[in-house]
């Protein structure tokens, strides 16, 4: 039986289209709950013709990512799901895997947009590079935005 799951969020909807399924079954088998939220480093950017260099700020960077997971922490508290949120920094595989680890999670769950043939190539797969280095458990739920969006009407006529 799982004690603990990590479920990483990109901010996105579709990454988030996992909770609904953890609601389900983090309850009733009182199952911990981390949500994990990786920053990727954003490299010093020139603008050209200037001599102004933007860098990026970790500080705030790492704020706004803490400010992205308190609601959402909050809102499975109030369903009395234990809730512990972590944020890193660096490749989402690594330290999505890294984060598993240090919550000794027994399982990981996450979303995957479903991509294939050049658009995998171009963006490839954070869901894939977790399944294939985890060791513990990975759970995958393909979700793309129509369905969410679909899921989201649905839920609203009801």
């Amino acid at each position: 039986m799982y004690k603990c799951v990590a479920i990483p969020l990109d901010g996105s909807i579709v990454a988030e289209g996992i909770l609904p399924f953890i609601l389900e079954i983090a309850g009733p088998l009182d199952i911990e709950v981390v949500l994990v939220r990786v920053m990727v480093p954003v490299p010093p950017s020139v603008i050209e013709a200037s001599r102004h260099v933007e860098v990026e700020d970790p500080e705030k960077r790492r704020a706004e990512a803490e400010a992205y997971l308190t609601p959402i922490a909050a809102e499975l508290r109030t369903k009395g799901i234990r809730v512990r949120t972590m944020v890193r920094r660096g490749e989402p595989a690594g330290e999505i895997l890294a984060a598993a680890r240090e919550a000794k999670a027994d399982l990981i769950a996450m979303t995957t947009h479903g991509r294939s043939g050049f658009g995998r190539l171009l963006f490839g797969s954070v869901a894939e590079a977790v399944l294939r280095q985890s060791e513990v458990p990975v759970f995958l739920m393909r979700q793309t935005e129509a369905q969410v969006a679909a899921r989201a009407a649905w839920e609203a006529v009801r």
